[in-house]
């Protein structure tokens, strides 16, 4: 008793237009001859395009790889038949453009000749990867549709296990009769390549698709499936049930969501061709270098299947089938209602050729020109998939492309049952494709301009953090710079105190502020002439001329000063410390470097050269007196060195070490960084010389008690404490917290009186009863009389330091200065 039929569903909309089989599937399946030419393009699949691994003038086997696979969705391509690689390069493609694309020739040498196959006929102990792994390699891409790879469909990780497998052997176009003719004669080669997806994937069932218009294949598949559990469902004719979505929803009564894949709902759909593919691959060892191919048409002599090797070219596939060239009407590749016209005869079969129609003008008449649409709806009754035609179509021509998505185009499987229905002869499926075209296009310069846009904000942010950083490097330098300010402006003032101790009058005084004053003005009077030949303007013209009267006042009068008291006349005087040798030679050695900066102007102006005499007569007055002081020097070798002399003059080759430097570092100095680093140098040269005169007198001093660690460290302890008050105090910090630096200052002093009592150093007793102790308005007026000065270096050491600015720190300066001296204590 025969099994009942299980029950097959039924799918939206479809036609049953002429089938036109019978042209070729009355004679078996015919090996084409050997080409002496095989055009191989490198994209025969959906995704990237192989890469040759093959040279020109190489030969090849039939079998070996020729092009590897170029990423994830792709295959390799291996050649169809013994031969030479002729060229590499653009051929003929088969596409309805006509455009060419990149392919690979090879001359056969008619020898047919295979390279070393590695069958598995055991297949069933290998790891799903390793089967995976050879259907890979073996280049096998879907042989019944759009040709996506077939590794990749398998190895996909749908959301739910594969429980169902589907094998294709609809075919349900007109003239298509390639796997009809493979499902008869190749039955067992189906089920084996079957039996290895069933191994790969486990599924809780097989079930088999066939239209009842195949009775051979359907016959042999029932021989051949008598001892396997897989279903053979044969449902009636009808187009397109071959469609992958359309045989899922007959043989399972389930839609695929749209969007969707089958996988996503757990099952698999596979061509009959591919598993025969996969058998070959497997059991075999063979590439996917041929397929089975219907040719046909009322143009042919004979129409047949044939099994051909790929890249053999259709003029001479045709001809085989005999060709009446006088009747051809049009070329497709591909069925009636799917294919697609071919440009010429030069192109290739390729792995996704399922079908050569030769058809007449009475076969497949043109088509009238298209009409309006009228609106008549038989559209919307045949599409499978249950969509709006005509509605697709307005919004096509509008290019509406959200209103298509919203209309779900991409659900469209371009069958043309909508345009083969249509009264007006309206070409539905080419308006789709071109509208499908815009919107990936669209989508990709959208997903470019997003990929654009975040790299640009990413670049923004870096940049950002970079400066951010940078601000902090930036303040932090400023901040140290800040404190070593304040700390050498301390010490300055700490010597100012002792020089203002040992001084016999105010005349030095005076003489020290003229010459201030003349250099202070002649700066401005430089910076205001850089900016008059930036920007000449009547104004600045006018403000340089104010200066240069000014700055020529400030001179004349420090002229005056110096040729009422020449500094000869302080030559009588004893230096009990060596501090006028040393004043004498550290201003010889300034003039000096006043006078190289000036002599390397090119042209110099007679402001200028009125400069350079003027400095020529104060360098040669200056040596005069260096001399006579160094005549002198021997008599005063006998006295102790002086330690604070020795100790400044430490310090001052230690700022202008640090200043040389910095200024050093600089990648690109300019006109004025290099002249002051040369000023620098000759200022460091003669420190270093000073220092050197002052070390060598250190042996007369050495019965002098020595230092010992603990007094030094007391003596630092204190200066750091007496500090920290000193900043709190400007800070307007609470009492609470003064009242506690005031008596770690008490305690510091102490710690210092007791490391003087024990340390072999005798207590300074004169010193501190001769000197008159600092009230707190004479120690102000000096902390004032320091940070004037500091302020004002800084200003003069930036270039682009205002002009008004300058003025008024120099006159703070002077103002601070005069209080200091007009002060009774």
């Amino acid at each position: 008793m025969t099994a009942m039929q299980p029950r097959a569903w039924d799918i939206p909309g479809g036609i049953h237009p002429p089938e036109r089989k019978q042209l070729s599937n009355r004679t078996p399946i015919q090996p084409a001859p050997l080409p002496k030419r095989l055009v191989l393009p490198l994209n025969q699949h959906i995704g990237a395009t192989a890469e040759p691994v093959v040279s020109l003038g190489q030969r090849v086997l039939k079998g070996q790889l020729i092009a590897a696979a170029n990423g994830f969705v792709s295959v390799p391509l291996h050649a169809p038949t013994s031969g030479t690689i002729s060229f590499i390069g653009p051929q003929p493609y088969p596409h309805v453009s006509g455009m060419l694309a990149p392919a690979i020739v090879i001359d056969s040498d008619g020898l047919d000749q295979w390279c070393a196959l590695t069958p598995c006929p055991d297949y069933r102990h290998l790891e799903n990867s390793s089967l995976l792994e050879m259907i890979r390699q073996a280049g096998i891409s879907g042989l019944g549709g759009a040709g996506f790879p077939a590794a990749v469909k398998l190895n996909a990780r749908p959301t739910q296990k594969v429980h169902t497998l589907v094998i294709n052997g609809t075919e349900c176009e007109p003239y298509i009769t390639a796997d009809d003719l493979l499902m008869r004669e190749r039955t067992l080669q189906l089920i084996s390549g079957i039996d290895i997806l069933a191994q790969l994937i486990q599924p809780d069932q097989v079930l088999i698709g066939v239209e009842d218009n195949k009775p051979e294949a359907i016959a042999a598949l029932r021989a051949a499936l008598s001892e396997r559990s897989y279903q053979l469902r044969v449902f009636p004719t009808k187009y397109p049930s071959g469609g992958e979505k359309q045989l899922i929803q007959i043989l399972t009564g389930v839609e695929v969501p749209s969007g969707g894949l089958p996988a996503d709902i757990g099952i698999l759909c596979q061509n009959v061709g591919t598993c025969k593919a996969i058998h070959d691959a497997v059991i075999l060892g063979k590439p996917l270098i041929s397929r089975i191919t219907t040719l046909t048409g009322e143009a042919l002599a004979r129409p047949m299947n044939v099994e051909v090797l790929l890249g053999t070219p259709v003029g001479e596939l045709l001809e085989f089938a005999g060709l009446d060239r006088s009747k051809l009407n049009r070329l497709i590749m591909g069925g009636p209602m799917m294919g697609f016209t071919l440009p010429d005869f030069d192109v290739p079969l390729i792995k996704t050729t399922n079908c050569l129609l030769a058809a007449t003008s009475a076969e497949l008449p043109a088509p009238p020109p298209a009409m309006p649409c009228i609106r008549c709806g038989e559209c919307a009754e045949v599409c499978p998939a249950s969509l709006l035609p005509q509605q697709l179509h307005f919004f096509a021509i509008g290019q509406e492309h959200e209103q298509l998505k919203a209309h779900n185009l991409f659900d469209c499987i371009e069958c043309g049952a909508c345009a083969y229905v249509c009264p007006s002869s309206i070409p539905l499926v080419q308006y789709y494709r071109a509208a499908k075209g815009e919107i990936r296009d669209l989508e990709q310069k959208q997903l470019k301009a997003e990929q654009s846009k975040q790299r640009f904000e990413l670049r923004q942010e870096r940049l950002r953090r970079a400066e951010e950083q940078k601000e902090a490097e930036r303040k932090a330098r400023a901040e140290k710079a800040a404190r070593a300010k304040a700390a050498q402006a301390e010490a300055l003032a700490s010597t100012d105190d002792g020089a203002q101790a040992g001084k016999p009058g105010g005349l030095g005084d005076d003489l020290k502020k003229l010459k201030i004053e003349a250099s202070m003005a002649q700066v401005a009077l430089k910076k205001a002439e850089k900016q008059l030949v930036a920007h000449v303007t009547p104004e600045m013209q006018a403000q340089v001329d104010q200066l240069r009267s000014a700055a020529t006042a400030a001179q004349q009068t420090l002229d005056a000063a110096m040729a009422a008291n020449p500094p000869a006349a302080a030559t009588p005087a004893v230096d009990d410390g060596g501090g006028a040798l040393k004043k004498a030679k550290i201003d010889a050695a300034m003039l000096r470097a006043q006078l190289r900066k000036l002599e390397k102007a090119e042209a110099p102006s007679p402001e200028q050269q009125s400069e350079l005499q003027q400095l020529r007569e104060q360098l040669q007055a200056a040596e005069k007196l260096l001399a006579e002081l160094e005549t002198q020097a021997p008599a005063a070798s006998a006295k102790p060195v002086d330690d604070g002399a020795l100790k400044k003059a430490k310090i001052d080759a230690a700022m202008l070490h640090a200043q040389l430097r910095k200024l050093e570092k600089a990648e690109a100095p300019s006109p004025e960084q290099q002249s002051e680093l040369q000023q620098l140098r000759e200022q460091l040269q003669a420190a270093e010389k000073l220092l050197a005169e002052l070390d060598t007198q250190a042996p007369a001093a050495s019965a002098k008690p020595v230092d010992d660690g603990a007094l030094k460290k007391a003596k630092i302890e204190l200066a750091m404490k007496r500090a920290e008050l000193k900043k709190a105090e400007k800070t307007g910090s609470d009492e609470t917290e003064l009242g506690s630096l005031r008596d770690a200052l008490a305690q510091a002093e102490q710690a210092l009186h007791t490391a003087e009592a024990t340390s072999r150093k005798p207590a300074p007793t004169l010193l501190r009863t001769d000197k008159s102790p600092i009230d707190d308005a004479t120690r102000a007026l000096k902390t004032e009389v320091a940070f004037a000065r500091a302020d004002l270096r800084k200003l003069e050491r930036d270039e682009s330091s205002a002009t008004d600015a300058l003025a008024a720190a120099r006159q703070r300066l002077v103002e601070a200065e005069q209080k200091l001296q007009q002060h009774p204590g």
